[in-house]
């Protein structure tokens, strides 16, 4: 299969041209390895096994003789030897050249492993499961980037070219490179399922050599993904896993969570706390999250025929959908998503803030029924923000710079009250 163009490889360019070594991570079979090695000229495969134990001791004892293949070299892998980091921090400040190293993990690393955070060395990218831009079925028609350029910018009638159904396969497939080699409709289902195997039965000990219970993990995920998309307690989640495990701390319930997240498994969101409203009217709590949709429907043993019969359910995980592909589709603008809901029910199921202060207020909603709605959600936000800027006149919150539902419906369109409407399938970096 020929390699599929990422949006991650432009930011890896850019990177490289600007500081002495990059760091690529996110979950397994994200395609961060491939994405590395289009722009390598050398690489070490810390996790080869006719090679390991050489790496290792090399590693161990002279960690500098693995660093003399030609620029940018790849280590792949890099956590399973954490001293690699320093060494490579002090690389950089010797050659004081740029784009000499690309690094690569599928898990953090705890910062007591290493002595130097690497700012100013080693600039850091997050990869993602692919977007259905970077996968080949959105037609890329929509760019999130020129509708943020362009204020007056009217859409105009471009036509999504996945139906609902559509939609639903490609959640349950997931964004794993892996599912679009696989030949038949099974084998492409059957990658999410083996990747949530792998994190059960290995990672969730392996990433910190600490020995945790596969039952008790994969309790902990059924939670979430029961609870994804929403803002569910803690409290509640830790009563469902005691039903199933008999006994669950709350200390045990943040290290497994810590665990899922520190593999890229998890990525809960983050409140917006604006102050329209006073302070204990917006719930701060954090929305529950995964890196893919294709993790929840894995763990839930949902199938595509089962999710279309059932489509609220559905509902949240598509917000899951557009969550992964937003993150891609503004990395290269220091995207951060976020939510705002306050004690009143009125929300945006996103909040997108761009590293330059612009931001995006969004709602996910799956039909047309849904989209007046949303909009609605969306204009009473802007008009509280208009409200409070022209009451407290000193300290001002930035007008949304963009209004948009995001919709699995088939057609892109700009309403007269500003707010866009744009299937996933059509949208793009």
């Amino acid at each position: 299969m020929d390699y599929l163009p990422r949006i991650a490889d432009k930011v890896l360019k850019s990177r490289l041209n600007a500081f002495g070594a990059v760091l690529i991570e996110g979950p397994k079979w994200c395609g961060k390895t491939t994405t590395a090695m289009q722009q390598a000229r050398s690489v070490i495969r810390l996790q080869d096994p006719d090679l390991r134990d050489a790496y290792m001791a090399t590693a161990q004892a002279r960690p500098s003789n693995l660093l003399r293949g030609e620029a940018p070299e790849l280590i792949d892998e890099w956590q399973d030897a954490p001293v690699l980091w320093d060494a490579v921090r002090v690389a950089v400040d010797d050659r004081q050249k740029a784009g000499q190293f690309i690094l690569t993990g599928s898990n953090s690393v705890d910062s007591e492993q290493i002595r130097h955070s690497g700012t100013g060395r080693i600039a850091r990218i997050r990869m993602l499961p692919m977007s259905l831009f970077e996968s080949g079925e959105s037609t890329g028609e929509v760019s999130l980037g020129q509708l943020f350029a362009a204020k007056d910018y009217q859409l105009g009638g471009e036509i999504s070219p996945m139906t609902v159904n559509d939609i639903i396969f490609a959640a349950c497939r997931g964004g794993w490179p892996a599912s679009l080699v696989a030949t038949d409709r099974a084998a492409r289902l059957s990658v999410a399922q083996v990747y949530v195997q792998g994190v059960l039965a290995e990672d969730i000990s392996r990433i910190d050599k600490v020995r945790r219970d596969p039952a008790t993990a994969e309790a902990i995920l059924r939670s979430y993904a029961r609870n994804v998309s929403t803002l569910a307690k803690k409290s509640s989640m830790i009563k469902d896993v005691i039903a199933i495990t008999e006994t669950c701390s709350p200390n045990t319930f943040d290290d497994y969570v810590d665990a899922l997240t520190r593999l890229f498994v998890i990525q809960d969101i983050d409140a917006w706390s604006p102050a329209v409203r006073s302070a204990s009217a917006i719930r701060r709590g954090k929305k529950r999250g995964f890196v893919d949709p294709s993790i929840p429907i894995a763990i839930l043993g949902l199938s595509p025929e089962m999710l279309e019969v059932d489509l609220k359910t559905f509902g949240f995980l598509f917000e899951c959908m557009c969550i992964r592909d937003l993150r891609a589709y503004s990395q290269a603008l220091g995207g951060k998503m976020s939510y705002y809901h306050d004690r009143y029910d009125l929300e945006a199921d996103g909040v997108l803030h761009l590293s330059d202060g612009r931001y995006a207020l969004l709602e996910f909603k799956l039909g047309s029924e849904e989209i007046e709605k949303g909009a609605a959600h969306l204009l009473e936000i802007k008009q509280l923000i208009n409200e409070y800027n022209n009451k407290e006149k000193q300290i001002l919150i930035r007008e949304p710079d963009l209004l948009m539902v995001i919709t699995a419906g088939p057609m892109a369109y700009t309403r007269p009250d500003g707010v866009h409407v744009v299937p996933l399938a059509c949208l793009r970096d």
